[in-house]
């Protein structure tokens, strides 16, 4: 369990970038690297609440042991005062088999609270290594996210700028002024392809207005 964790951590460590070459996105990895880390503090947690159980159930069963023990002895005295040598050799046979089971009883819960300690020195190492992933975890997640955002702009200012968009602009402006052209031409073709009976009807029309002109200025005396 305890090694599962450390090994979740040295890949984030040292293979983080090996992933991210394989164009993987390192927010969702770093995301499941801390619910991986998550899973195996509960698994630790639940181990050392185990080991806690087994040491306070070995405690008791040595105070048990202990104190049967110790009343066998109180019962073997009460018997030698009372002139019962025989139920005074029972008591005391029973306290050296309770005895034997609390020297025993001591053995196991003081490697249990050995091991219990260790534990719970383990998993606060492990919450410590996990908080400096998370606020880790919280700048990296912070800087993909700039980097990505840098990228999406940088890319969009090169396509403005770029020879594609600049082409294109030209492409239209040539366009334009072809259509300039054209239209200039197909002006210069209508007035060269005015007819005579156009030309005479304009003069005609100028030589009315130039006779009305006349006449006015007669009536008005000006002339």
């Amino acid at each position: 369990m305890f090694q599962f964790f450390k090994r979740v951590k040295t890949y984030v460590g040292s293979e983080l970038n090996a992933a991210l070459d394989k164009a993987e996105d390192p927010v969702k990895l770093l995301d499941q690297f801390m619910r991986e880390m998550e899973a195996d503090i509960r698994d630790a947690e639940t181990a050392v609440a185990k080991q806690i159980a087994n040491e306070k159930m070995l405690k008791k069963k040595f105070d048990d042991a202990n104190e049967m023990a110790e009343k066998r002895q109180q019962q073997a005295v009460q018997a030698i005062e009372a002139g019962n040598e025989d139920l005074a050799r029972r008591a005391l046979e029973d306290k050296k088999i309770h005895a034997d089971q609390a020297e025993s009883m001591r053995t196991a819960y003081e490697q249990a609270a050995q091991d219990a300690k260790a534990l719970r020195e383990k998993l606060d190492e492990m919450k410590q290594e996990y908080q400096q992933m998370k606020v880790k975890k919280d700048s990296l997640k912070a800087r993909a996210e700039s980097a990505k955002t840098r990228t999406k702009m940088n890319r969009a200012m090169s396509s403005i700028g770029g020879d594609e968009s600049r082409k294109g602009f030209e492409r239209m402006e040539e366009k334009v002024m072809q259509f300039e052209a054209e239209a200039e031409t197909s002006e210069d073709l209508r007035s060269s392809s005015r007819s005579l009976d156009d030309e005479l009807n304009a003069l005609k029309s100028t030589s009315a207005v130039d006779d009305e002109l006349a006449a006015l200025k007669k009536k008005l005396g000006k002339e």
